[in-house]
């Protein structure tokens, strides 16, 4: 467990932009308006409470939670979701590995975690058995984070999988042999179902949807729960829908609200309360190598991450946290019965 100094350090002066203290010396400070009733003032004093809750920390989790952020439709915050929530449990003091199973590597990108084509990376553990820890490397700018990056040689690994014995459960069983302690395991899924998506849902126990407050926001959805259910019902007991947070959340539109009302209508306790709003602090983070947890930690984007990745902590402790069983019967038998209806 980090200090609290450790913690604070890199988001120390959260609020970019003039001070009250530039004012000319002609003007008196009695006339400036109290510090809550400004814009700055009001983002100011969320960051003081946020970073200050993180310094207090969280619940950690009796065992290690294997969360799968996923979603195939592509643009709902799904990467940006899995690093900034990653980031911010870590600020918390957790031990979190974030496993980039997308071939793009944005998430690999966003923790400033080098990925090109002769990196160790998650190919190797799927493809070559290449053990995790071999891969796993740590983010620089937060004490406590790891990734395991994702290489271009991904976009092979679905094909080459086909023709492998237990190709849906190699990284579960490369997760289950890594011997470094974790609270969490984050996996960021591709923007589709295939094999590797599915090692994600194999492997995981929770599944966290991020759902963009559009037009459309459930398009598509029927699937992805339709294969989380088939997951359960052959390979992974445990498995279920943890989690719906609701990205790009545009206060100033009523479509926004309406999305969020059916979105909560439809999916009730599993939403959480905070919702991510549309950023573009959040959006240039990814550039410099960072999340926007280090980025401009008092920015909207930002302050949202932090309550979103406590209502998850809090969440884990108040509800009942199945353990996944190793070495089920009928393992074998069920691939596959579950790999044709996955066609």
């Amino acid at each position: 467990m980090r200090s609290d100094a450790n913690i604070a350090g890199p988001m120390t002066d959260p609020v970019p932009g003039p001070r009250t203290e530039s004012a000319g010396e002609d003007v008196s400070r009695e006339t400036l308006p109290p510090m809550d009733d400004t814009p700055m003032g009001r983002a100011a004093q969320l960051a003081v409470e946020a970073l200050g809750r993180a310094g207090e920390g969280l619940p950690r989790p009796a065992q290690t939670r294997i969360m799968v952020v996923a979603n195939q439709k592509g643009g709902v915050g799904k990467t940006t979701t899995t690093v900034n929530l990653a980031a911010s449990l870590a600020l918390h003091g957790a031990r979190v590995l974030v496993i980039d199973l997308d071939p793009q590597g944005n998430a690999s990108t966003a923790l400033g975690i080098d990925h090109h084509a002769d990196v160790p990376s998650i190919y190797d553990v799927l493809v070559d058995s290449r053990p995790l820890s071999e891969v796993v490397q740590p983010v620089r700018d937060v004490e406590g984070l790891f990734c395991a990056p994702a290489t271009i040689d991904l976009a092979g690994a679905e094909i080459e999988l086909v023709s492998m014995v237990a190709r849906e459960s190699r990284l579960q069983r490369a997760i289950q042999a890594y011997e470094q302690p974790l609270d969490y395991v984050l996996i960021d899924c591709p923007p589709s179902l295939g094999l590797l998506s599915v090692n994600a849902l194999v492997a995981g126990a929770e599944v966290l949807i991020p759902i963009q407050c559009e037009y459309y926001a459930l398009e598509g959805l029927g699937q992805l729960l339709k294969n989380v259910d088939l997951v359960r019902g052959h390979l992974n007991p445990a498995l279920h829908v943890s989690t719906i947070l609701l990205t790009m959340y545009d206060g100033r539109t009523r479509l926004a609200s309406q999305v969020a009302e059916e979105v909560r209508s439809h999916f009730g306790q599993e939403v959480l309360r905070t919702s991510i709003p549309r950023s573009v602090r959040i959006s240039e983070a990814p550039s410099y190598g960072q999340t926007v947890i280090t980025y401009d930690p008092g920015s909207s984007g930002a302050l949202s991450y932090i309550e979103a990745a406590r209502e998850i902590a809090f969440r884990g402790v108040a509800v009942h946290y199945e353990p996944q069983h190793h070495g089920r019967v009928g393992h074998q038998n069920n691939q596959h019965s579950m790999a044709e209806e996955l066609q």
